[in-house]
């Protein structure tokens, strides 16, 4: 069997997401990638944002467990909440940004992957480095 070769059974995983997700500092760091989809958790800190993106080929959906800011989608600007729920289709305009006084801490499935399955980042600016780079690739199906 080659090493990149794995079961179903292989990858599965269970936690408890909104407590993993509160315990992380880091700006992205993924937790479980299968073939079709991605999980990942992202802290956002006070006064920072995601940042203004388009994924053309991947679906995203955001859950936010604390903190609150706006969400920017498609040209309108919403409130956002822990307890709040985005779903943003491939295409679609997207930005999300802390405007609270504590970190907007989230977890976000995509649809495909859209980063490795190893990527953590502690911080936007080592995020945006690996983008830029191309070390940020999702993993080829």
């Amino acid at each position: 069997m080659s090493d990149n070769h794995f079961t179903i059974a292989d990858n599965i995983q269970h936690f408890t997401i909104e407590d993993i997700a509160k315990e992380s500092t880091d700006f992205r760091k993924v937790i479980w990638t299968g073939r079709h989809s991605q999980i990942v958790l992202m802290t956002v800190p006070v006064g920072g944002e995601i940042g203004d993106e388009v994924h053309e080929e991947t679906d995203q959906i955001l859950t936010f467990v604390a903190g609150t800011g706006h969400a920017d989608l498609a040209g309108e600007t919403h409130p956002i909440e822990a307890g709040d729920q985005c779903a943003v289709p491939a295409g679609a305009q997207h930005n999300f940004r802390n405007t609270g006084d504590e970190p907007l801490v989230l977890y976000t499935i995509y649809s495909p992957p859209e980063h490795p399955a190893d990527a953590q980042y502690a911080t936007k600016e080592e995020a945006d480095a690996a983008e830029a780079s191309g070390e940020d690739a999702p993993p080829q199906a």
